[in-house]
């Protein structure tokens, strides 16, 4: 017995491509657009003529738009920090969800943004103060700013040594430890633990870690937009209709020649359609739901 992209049960489960374990429950954006081209292009259709191209742009932009928020296209990379603890975004990073340093018993460790600092435009300096400049648009003239990598900034930030703000256990016999008390008090969070801190600097693609970091395992988990390679972009079965009405909305809105009611109507089915799809993909189970509800209602003794 085979399923309907042809695969049979015995290719499936001797396969050893891990890679296509579970594809059935995802289409691809090429399966979208052909399936979009069938049921709503031609004569007597909503849409009488639209290229395929059209299509196909509004195809990934319903992919980006329900990756955010529906699709949850979330994903993870792990690295070993090199000595210049730096780390290149990933290509179709969006957005991070949190960074963690991962211990050697495979746990994971919340790693905290460094919010008093940045990556500026470090201008290269000669020996008297005066900025050095240089040719870079081949020109025959020297009139761009010479950047100095690292910056002092960057350079300080990544050499910094983690503090260990440890608790004191307060005996109130002494003095001396008593003036330890509240001392964490308003500490900052990147500074209220050793595991290190980092610093996103969006403008040159790069995630920069404090020294303690170097050689240790960090996983990124980051937001992406859905767009990878050809195989990557691939919509769920649940949001597969939310998405070929993402791509009517955009083509009809588009054209001048379309009724507004019709251009309207296409809105609230391409939300309504969203808000489906949404809870379908929730993942709320009613056991689970019930048991948690069951928790709720314990008494604490």
């Amino acid at each position: 017995m085979g399923l309907l992209d042809g695969t049979t049960q015995a290719s499936y489960y001797n396969s050893d491509n891990s890679a296509n374990y579970g594809n059935y429950q995802f289409v691809t954006l090429d399966h979208v657009i052909s399936g979009f081209m069938v049921a709503y292009v031609g004569e007597g259709k909503i849409i009488n003529k639209v290229n395929r191209s059209d299509v196909q742009f509004h195809a990934m932009r319903a992919v980006q738009e329900l990756s955010y928020d529906v699709l949850r296209s979330f994903k993870s990379q792990e690295i070993e920090v090199p000595n210049t603890l730096s780390m290149i975004l990933p290509q179709d990073y969006v957005n991070y969800i949190k960074i963690v340093r991962v211990g050697t018993d495979g746990l994971e460790r919340p790693l905290y943004p460094a919010r008093k600092t940045s990556s500026p435009f470090a201008v290269s300096q000669i020996s008297d103060g005066s900025y050095e400049f240089a040719d870079t648009d081949m020109d025959a003239v020297a009139d761009d700013l010479v950047e100095q990598t690292p910056s002092n900034t960057s350079e300080s930030f990544e050499s910094q040594t983690p503090v260990d703000y440890q608790l004191y256990d307060i005996n109130y016999s002494s003095d001396i430890e008593i003036s330890t008390e509240g001392r964490r008090y308003g500490l900052e969070p990147e500074h209220a633990q050793i595991n290190g801190s980092y610093f996103i600097d969006n403008l040159r693609g790069l995630i920069k870690f404090s020294s303690a970091l170097a050689g240790e395992t960090i996983t990124l988990h980051y937001v992406s937009d859905g767009l990878g390679t050809d195989a990557e972009m691939v919509v769920h079965k649940f949001c597969e209709e939310a998405c070929y009405k993402h791509i009517a909305y955009a083509v009809l809105s588009t054209k001048s020649n379309i009724p507004e009611y019709i251009v309207q109507r296409y809105k609230r089915e391409k939300f309504a359609e969203t808000r489906k799809a949404k809870i379908r993909l929730s993942n709320i189970k009613i056991e689970e739901f019930t048991q948690v509800l069951k928790g709720m209602g314990k008494q604490i003794k």
